[in-house]
């Protein structure tokens, strides 16, 4: 809601990193390795580009992703968010698709795979003649799974939940509740489940808040003694089917320790359910939990035909295993 300082500027992509500079001054104002940018759009004369940056210190866990569960939390990061404004937009934003394509053709070269050359024309008929894989289609259609629930509470009693995003890739993107306080109203209630998706809260759509509001929400409630949830009951795990008929198709996200922190617009892997902010459990009914990143990155790598992923919220995965204390609202 701020106004917002423009500059013009020089853009710099290469398969290593994207790098801004001030036009005038040459001044370097932005420098991102290309492994940390989660999304890109062009939009008309817009481009978009989104980026994970490491923060030294944090106080706050909102829009907060640990890359490594074992780091505390100087290791942080949060999502950066950057608007660029020019009559090449569209071209900015296939260029830097082309910086993703020719790392990712580096990396197989250097994990010893010779790929053929793959033209885009290719990958689109590929894509073509794949239907959107994603449990949620069936499952969010079926009317038994979706239920309003009531949760009686004490006046000035707080829930006794704790929420996290579904993540990006989902087909409705909302909050989970990731855990419950012991003997609070939501676990006394008997009536929501870790997993379950919250649609809405006293009639307010929560589908597509950002997660911090969708907390204010649900902290707002707290002096009311009956609250209204629409929940879709879901498992806490999501299943994912990622289509690959050969190495040479790039699979279309990112991975760090574990953590999905990108996702190729249209690409095989958002089509196989695949969501940015969720840990992997299996990959191939192999548990990659205790695995180390680059034993998790070979696998992804020479995997072909049909992969099979489970996966969870990060942010889940860190509280059901006591790496992180919940904090309830």
């Amino acid at each position: 809601a701020e106004p917002q300082p423009i500059t013009e500027v020089d853009i710099f992509i290469s398969t290593q990193r994207i790098k801004v500079l001030n036009a005038d001054s040459q001044e370097t104002m932005i420098d991102h390795a290309l492994r940390t940018i989660s999304y890109i759009a062009d939009i008309g004369n817009i481009v978009v580009l989104m980026a994970r940056r490491r923060l030294p210190h944090c106080d706050s866990q909102e829009n907060v992703e640990v890359s490594d569960p074992s780091q505390d939390s100087k290791h942080q990061r949060k999502m950066i968010c950057h608007v660029f404004e020019s009559e090449d937009a569209q071209m900015i934003a296939q260029s830097i698709g082309q910086a993703f394509s020719v790392a990712y053709q580096e990396f197989l070269r250097a994990n010893g795979i010779n790929p053929e050359d793959l033209s885009q024309m290719e990958y689109s008929d590929l894509l073509s003649t794949q239907d959107m894989y994603n449990e949620d289609l069936v499952h969010f259609s079926r009317s038994e799974n979706c239920k309003d629930v009531f949760i009686e509470k004490v006046k000035g009693e707080i829930l006794g939940v704790v929420i996290v995003e579904s993540g990006w890739g989902s087909i409705l993107p909302t909050v989970i509740i990731a855990n419950m306080m012991h003997a609070g109203p939501a676990e006394r209630s008997g009536k929501v489940n870790i997993g379950d998706q919250i649609m809405s809260v006293n009639g307010t759509s929560l589908i597509g808040l950002p997660l911090s509001t969708c907390q204010s929400i649900i902290k707002g409630l707290k002096d009311q003694s009956q609250i209204k949830l629409n929940i879709v009951r879901c498992p806490p795990v999501t299943t994912v089917l990622i289509r690959r008929p050969d190495v040479r198709y790039q699979l279309g996200f990112s991975v760090q320790n574990g953590i999905i922190c990108s996702l190729m617009r249209g690409g095989i892997a958002e089509r196989g359910g695949v969501r940015v902010g969720h840990r992997i459990i299996e990959i191939n009914s192999q548990s990659v939990v205790a695995t180390p990143h680059e034993k998790i990155v070979q696998i992804l790598s020479k995997a072909v035909g049909q992969i099979h992923m489970k996966t969870m919220p990060g942010a889940m995965y860190r509280l059901l295993t006591a790496q992180e204390q919940p904090l309830y609202i």
